[in-house]
C-alpha cells in the first residue's frame, strides 16, 4: 500500500470510528437535555410545542441530532460492508437501506418540528400565540409531514442489522446484544425520554470501544473489511 492509499485508508478508518463514538454521545446529550426526565408521561402535540418553546437547551440538542443523521448513515453502511461476504449479507443490506431512509427522515423531523421552533421563539409572545394553530397541525404531522413517521425505519433497520451481526458473529456478542436492546427502545415516544436516554447509554457502551478499535486499526473479533467497498 503506497503512502497516499495508506493516508486515505487511515482517514476513512478514523472517520468511521469517530461516527461510532460521537453519535451515541450526541443522543445521550440530547435526551438528557429534555425536561421532566424523572416524571415520564406521553405528550400530545400541544404539550410538545409548549415544552420546546423558549427551551434553548432542547433546541441545541435537536440541532446536534439533525447533524447526527450523517453519522448514522456511516454506521449503517459500515454494517452493510462487514456482512457483504457472509450468509447474513441480506440482513446488512436490507437493514442498512431502511436505517439510511430512517436517518433521512430523522433529519427531516428535527428540521421541520424542532429547528423551526427556535426561529419562532424569536417572535414576540403575542405573535407566537397566533401561530399555535399552524404549529398544532405541524406537530400532529398533518399533510405531507406524515412522511416523518418514516423515521421509525431507523430503529427497524438497525434491529435487522443487529440480528445479522449477532448471527454472523461480526460483532462481539455483548456488543451486538446491547446494540439490539438499545435500538429496540431508542424510538420510545416523546415524553418518556428516560427510556431513550437509557437506550442511548447502552448503545454507547457497545459502540465507543468498537469505534476506538476501528480508529486504532485493531481488527479482533469485530473484523473490519476493505473501507473502499
Amino acid at each position: 500500500m503506497n503512502t497516499e492509499n495508506y493516508k486515505m485508508d487511515r482517514t476513512k478508518r478514523i472517520c468511521i470510528g469517530l461516527s461510532f463514538i460521537i453519535f451515541p454521545l450526541i443522543f445521550i446529550f440530547a435526551f438528557a437535555g429534555h425536561p421532566n426526565l424523572l416524571n415520564p408521561h406521553f405528550l400530545g402535540p400541544e404539550d410538545l410545542i409548549l415544552r420546546a418553546h423558549n427551551n434553548s437547551m432542547l433546541h441545541f440538542g435537536h440541532a446536534l441530532v439533525t447533524l447526527c443523521a450523517g453519522l448514522l448513515v456511516v454506521v449503517a453502511i459500515h454494517f452493510m460492508n462487514i456482512q457483504n461476504d457472509k450468509s447474513t449479507a441480506w440482513y446488512g443490506f436490507i437493514g442498512g437501506v431502511l436505517a439510511i431512509l430512517g436517518a433521512l427522515m430523522l433529519a427531516a423531523d428535527k428540521g421541520a418540528l424542532c429547528l423551526t421552533m427556535s426561529a419562532l421563539d424569536t417572535l414576540p409572545e403575542t405573535e407566537f400565540t397566533k401561530m399555535m394553530p399552524g404549529l398544532l397541525a405541524m406537530f400532529a404531522k398533518k399533510g405531507w409531514l406524515v412522511l416523518i413517521w418514516g423515521l421509525l425505519l431507523l430503529p427497524i433497520g438497525f434491529v435487522i442489522q443487529a440480528i445479522g451481526l449477532l448471527k454472523s458473529k461480526s460483532l462481539a456478542t455483548w456488543q451486538g446484544l446491547l446494540f439490539l436492546i438499545g435500538v429496540l427502545f431508542i424510538g420510545t415516544p416523546d415524553g418518556v425520554e428516560i427510556i431513550n436516554l437509557t437506550a442511548s447509554i447502552l448503545i454507547a457502551i457497545a459502540f465507543i470501544p468498537y469505534g476506538t478499535k476501528i480508529i486504532m486499526g485493531k481488527r479482533g473479533r469485530a473484523k473490519l473489511t476493505d473501507y473502499h467497498s
